[in-house]
């Protein structure tokens, strides 16, 4: 099963009191059955929230036991696209399309939604396995049909802790061909 949040900072309250669980479900079909009641991240413009899916009993936090030894792969989209995007890829996580990885490799996905861009990203749980991260981003990439050239980048969650930002200094780990981590 997958859970469903929806996260909007409010100030004096930690993460996990700003992030509010819209539901749980353990199929496609399920997942229809919310996710129509739910408002699309294209009606959230202006505002920066972000909507969490993980599989249960992960929080989406960079220090839960089933994330801190891996990362995400990131891809920013241009303002409009992310709603087509997000459906694309939840459904390609809870239909299990993430093929030639472990079933539970994948924690989670989180869309970002921001002024400038939103921003798309893929959890998983082993980032020092080169084999596994790329075998993500190949298959986050034909999801999205997003052509080979197009810019991912791939950060460790202990890096995220390093640095407190999900973001930043992305370039360091997978940005495509000058893959670093074996």
């Amino acid at each position: 099963p997958f859970t469903l949040s929806y996260f909007k900072k409010a100030q004096n309250r930690s993460y996990e009191e700003n992030t509010i669980k819209l539901g749980t479900v353990a199929t496609v079909e399920e997942f229809w059955l919310l996710y129509v009641h739910l408002r699309r991240p294209i009606d959230e413009r202006p505002s920066s929230c972000d909507y969490h899916v993980f599989r249960e009993g992960i929080k989406p936090m960079w220090e839960d036991e089933a994330n801190i030894n891996g990362g995400k792969w990131i891809v920013r989209l241009k303002k409009g696209l992310a709603a087509r995007y997000w459906e694309d890829v939840l459904l390609a996580i809870l239909g299990g399309a993430f093929t030639g990885v472990d079933d539970d490799e994948i924690c989670g996905a989180v869309l970002s939604v921001r002024y400038q861009e939103d921003i798309l990203s893929v959890w998983n749980r082993s980032a020092d396995s080169r084999r596994v991260c790329l075998t993500i981003r190949d298959t986050l990439r034909e999801v999205m049909e997003l052509p080979a050239t197009a810019n991912m980048d791939y950060k460790k969650h202990t890096d995220s802790m390093r640095d407190n930002s999900s973001y930043r200094n992305t370039q360091s780990h997978y940005p495509g061909t000058g893959d670093k981590t074996d």
